[in-house]
């Protein structure tokens, strides 16, 4: 499998994600709280549903995905905060870079599924970009 760097990297994102987001939503300050609040749940929840269906593709093609937190860490390009107070436009940056990253991931992984005629990670990867793209154009009409 051509994809499977690519894809233990993407996964180890996700679970990177999921930590990271919920240190954002349980220390986002600011005007807009709740707004930023409710948007980092909602945010937590989908990547921690995509990190499933990803794990899941790993097992359909008779692979282990990683399963340690040490391995995420290692694999990861995400970037882990420390835990503090973050601004309104702190959190709406780092969600948008973090965004940014996994959309051009998701788009190298298709890219390779592609190659390989893999329907299946293909069509996820589909999904995962049309994801990225609205969220990215919501994040940029947040910010104006």
């Amino acid at each position: 499998m051509k994809n499977k760097e690519n894809l233990n990297r993407y996964l180890s994102n996700l679970g990177i994600l999921i930590t990271k987001t919920h240190n954002l939503h349980w220390n986002v300050v600011g005007a807009r709280f709740m707004a930023i609040h409710e948007y980092t749940d909602s945010l937590y929840n989908y990547y921690f549903e995509k990190f499933d269906d990803v794990a899941e593709i790993f097992k359909m093609k008779g692979e282990y995905p990683l399963a340690k937190v040490a391995d995420y860490l290692k694999h990861a390009t995400v970037k882990e905060l420390d835990v503090k107070d973050f601004t309104i436009p702190e959190v709406v940056a780092s969600i948008k870079e973090d965004m940014e990253l996994m959309l051009a991931d998701a788009r190298k992984i298709r890219e390779v599924a592609n190659e390989e005629d893999d329907f299946l990670v293909a069509n996820m990867m589909e999904d995962h970009i049309e994801y990225f793209v609205k969220q990215l154009w919501f994040i940029q009409a947040m910010s104006k």
